[in-house]
């Protein structure tokens, strides 16, 4: 195992003898606008005590140039990751010189240059052990440090840190800016970042305590920035979680959306980091909006849950992430202004867990994560969205208010500090004044789901399988004139395989619908009437949250082959127009998508392709002018026509403008990039057509996108061309590689690249040891075979048993993907067609 893949049991040790208190860092990254140089400066003054008289110190870098112990120096012993310190005493200072490497990948301290004005942009990402990249450390979160920073950049920059500036002078060249000491962080959520930023400054004043805010992007974008939204949601979420949790701990809150981003955001303590894909450019849906909001809160969430509280190691990554995604939807919903946000959790972020919970590597929510590349992978499914769904069932369970004080009583308790699965049952036991550790051991320390269904008869009876304790609702719906309406709604506790529901009068219903206000994290399975009248009636519905947990219900099971892929895309087409929100929308039409494109059968998918690109387009044309609903179906031609070219010639005219577009569509950057990609793979598009596009949006945004459409291209030769870049140009930025394999997946077009399986699969244990897993895993995932057989990776499998455990969980993760598909198109013969 290399020396960089931290484990468990060593980072242990390590803390049980090592005291961490004050960390200095000097930074100096006046390099930056030089493109030819790669390397900056960096010290670290490290306080400590010690019970051993060794320890080593973590940095992956170009270069450490000396190290002093004690005011003494010291021979540099470093192997690449590791800085082997010795000579330790009972108290310690140890200080490092070292150059570190700027970024393309987004990993440690990422450099980007803006196309449109040539401005240089620095920030930091660390989670979870990518600070050591930046500035030799102790990277494990159970060593915290009260960190000081000082940073010289080049004049005119801003500068900014965890911590409020405190002090900026001249030096040559530049300004070096001086940062308050923190208080106590783990390393991985330390944060810095610099560059010509544009900066919008707004004030919360809270009941107890006020902070400064700022909002900042890159200049080129401050023009599409509403800055005032963000302000307004910080100053809400401010007030809702500072009210229910205590005091915000961190002074000052600055928000700074960054280029090249590989996540959604981080939650560093002051400086919070997001994703320039929560700038909108163009036309924005309210479910975008409501999707930036709720990644707004659920950073605040983090606040608390994992910066003021932090997990001991990454096995109680749950401990921060789920908490914090269920935060977000919950304040979302109480102050964010989307009263509806427990509606899109239902059909996204649990579709995502669902799907995440039924791979064979899938993992409990407290998960066994023995080092660091485990615990990169485990930012997933299950940390996220099965943990949030578990804990919305447990404050149904123990109620708003115990789970709050519960929540309250652990950050007092261990503030500043560091935390396991007890000490959180502890104070919630408490609080709620009942024994937790029977719902720990059934939803936070078990794999997968139960399945539920409802037989009919003269009493209804429910079956789960496997069994687990549920408390929830079963809705009894009626067609009435065409449209459904709920007769009743029964809430019971189910425990074991079939419970039966006594009443005295069991209504003639068309719909029964389990977990009806979605309660409950199960798969849910309709009989055969059901799904009738969900087929005839499903858009009358009027309560999004039932529409939702039936929308789910269907797709769950059209990915388990139990309901032909035709009937699903027959339903989507029939009642995904009339439906009115548009985070559901959104989903629906990108499952029927998948469906046509991956359970279908080869022989009948050319016949399927034109029929739902003609779907998307009689519903883009028939919704409502500059409508959400109108750009959701728009988005979905561009989609549907990269696989079909009936519609080319009219996107073509409307690109052209030669045809107008329908009443209300702005053809802004995105969504003509969006169709040209389309035209692309369709064989529709050429290379002056792709220059000719970026003339017209000559940004960072728009050099991606045109990447992506030149790789598009039908011809063999330069898909041959895209995958030996992808592979091999180390040069390209994460973003870059991203548009790259998105084109050379263009159009589902097999006979183009079904020559390079072989290439692939010889080329996974080089680019896993010569990539950072950032870069690797997306070349792993996204050029993944989608063949016919399975037998190309089980030979790889087979091969490769001594292959590191991350690689190999990446691959049969790509492997499950693919089965399941065979098994679905496989099926569609025996469910019949819609």
């Amino acid at each position: 195992m290399s020396t960089a893949n931290l484990t468990r049991e060593e980072t242990a040790v390590r803390s049980a003898a090592v005291t961490l208190h004050t960390v200095h860092v000097d930074l100096d990254v006046r390099s930056a606008p030089d493109a030819d140089t790669t390397g900056f400066a960096t010290v670290s003054t490290l306080a400590f005590s010690a019970s051993t008289g060794e320890t080593w110190i973590d940095f992956l870098g170009e270069a450490v140039d000396d190290v002093e112990v004690n005011g003494i120096p010291q021979a540099v012993e470093w192997d690449g990751s590791r800085i082997r310190v010795t000579g330790l005493v009972e108290e310690n200072v140890v200080r490092v010189h070292a150059r570190g490497a700027y970024s393309r990948s987004g990993e440690g301290l990422h450099r980007f240059t803006d196309p449109v004005d040539g401005a240089v942009y620095l920030y930091t990402q660390y989670e979870p052990a990518d600070c050591r990249r930046v500035y030799p450390c102790f990277e494990q979160p159970d060593m915290k440090a009260r960190w000081t920073f000082r940073i010289t950049a080049p004049g005119g920059w801003e500068v900014l840190s965890n911590g409020a500036e405190t002090g900026r002078t001249a030096v040559d060249d530049g300004i070096r800016v001086t940062f308050a000491e923190t208080l106590p962080l783990s390393s991985y959520i330390t944060a810095v970042a610099a560059g010509p930023y544009h900066r919008v400054t707004g004030r919360w004043e809270g009941e107890r305590q006020s902070a400064d805010l700022g909002v900042l992007c890159r200049a080129s974008l401050a023009v599409h920035l509403d800055a005032d939204e963000i302000l307004g949601i910080t100053r809400r979420g401010l007030d809702f979680f500072t009210g229910v949790f205590g005091d915000y701990p961190w002074g000052k809150y600055d928000q700074i959306l960054v280029p090249e981003y590989n996540l959604g955001a981080m939650e560093n303590p002051g400086l919070v980091t997001f994703t320039e894909g929560y700038i909108f450019r163009g036309a924005s849906t309210v479910a975008q909006h409501e999707a930036r909001a709720n990644t707004i809160l659920h950073e605040m969430a983090h606040m608390w849950f994992g910066d003021l509280v932090t997990m001991r190691w990454w096995d109680d990554l749950w401990l921060k992430e789920s908490f914090a995604d269920y935060m977000g939807t919950h304040a979302a919903a109480a102050v964010g202004g989307y009263p509806d946000a427990w509606v899109t959790f239902a059909s996204r972020r649990k579709a995502w867990a669902y799907q995440q919970d039924q791979l064979p590597t899938t993992h409990p929510i407290v998960a066994d994560i023995t080092d660091l590349e485990a615990a990169k992978l485990n930012f997933d499914g299950i940390t996220y969205a099965k943990g949030a769904s578990v804990l919305k069932q447990l404050v149904e369970y123990v109620g708003v208010d115990a789970f709050f004080a519960g929540a309250k009583r652990y950050f007092e308790a261990h503030a500043y500090g560091n935390t396991t699965l007890d000490d959180l049952l502890v104070e919630l036991e408490a609080a709620a004044g009942r024994d937790l550790r029977a719902w720990s051991a059934a939803w936070l320390q078990t794999t997968g789901m139960s399945t539920i269904r409802v037989e009919r008869g003269e009493h209804l009876a429910i079956v789960q399988t496997p069994p687990r304790p549920h408390r929830l609702s079963v809705g009894l719906h009626r067609l009435d004139h065409g449209t459904l309406r709920r007769l009743a709604a029964l809430d019971v506790d189910i425990h074991e395989e079939r419970t039966a529901v006594t009443l005295p009068v069991v209504p003639d219903v068309d719909l029964i619908l389990p977990n009806d206000g979605d309660r409950t994290y199960a798969k849910v399975r309709l009989d055969e009437r059901s799904v009738d009248a969900l087929a005839s009636a499903l858009s009358t519905i009027p309560d999004a949250l039932t529409r939702a947990v039936a929308w789910s219900a269907l797709w769950n099971a059209t990915r388990d082959g139990e309901l032909a892929a035709a009937r699903y895309v027959q339903i989507a087409g029939t009642h995904g127009p009339a439906e009115t929100n548009i985070a559901v929308l959104a989903d629906v039409v990108g499952h029927a998508r998948y469906a046509v494109e991956h359970f279908v059968p080869a022989d009948e998918r050319d016949a399927r392709r034109p029929a739902w690109l003609e779907t998307a387009w009689q519903a883009m044309t028939a919704a409502d002018a500059g409508s959400d609903a109108q750009l959701v179906w728009a988005r979905a031609v561009g989609a549907a026509a990269s696989t079909c070219d009936d519609r080319a010639a009219d996107l073509r005219a409307m690109l052209d403008g030669t045809a107008p577009a329908p009443a209300g569509l702005a053809l802004d950057p995105e969504l003509r990039w969006n169709w040209l990609f389309a035209l692309s793979a369709t064989g529709h598009a050429s290379v002056e057509d792709a220059d000719a596009e970026y003339s017209r949006d000559a940004t960072a945004k728009g050099r991606s996108s045109q990447l992506a459409v030149l790789a598009a291209r039908p011809d063999p030769g330069v898909r041959a061309v895209a995958w030996r870049t992808a592979w091999e140009d180390q040069a390209l930025t994460n973003e870059h590689l991203d548009a790259t394999i998105s084109g050379i997946r263009a159009g589902g077009r097999r006979d183009l690249v079904a020559r390079f399986d072989e290439d692939y699969f010889a080329r996974l244990r080089a680019v896993w040891e010569q990539r950072s897993i950032e870069i690797a895993g997306r070349l792993v995932r996204g050029l993944f075979p989608a063949s016919e057989s399975l037998d190309p990776v089980d030979a790889w499998l087979a091969a490769n048993e001594d292959a590191p455990g991350a690689l190999r969980r990446i691959v049969l993760e790509q492997r499950d993907h693919l089965a399941r598909d065979l098994r679905v198109r496989a099926a569609q013969g025996l469910l019949g067609a819609a």
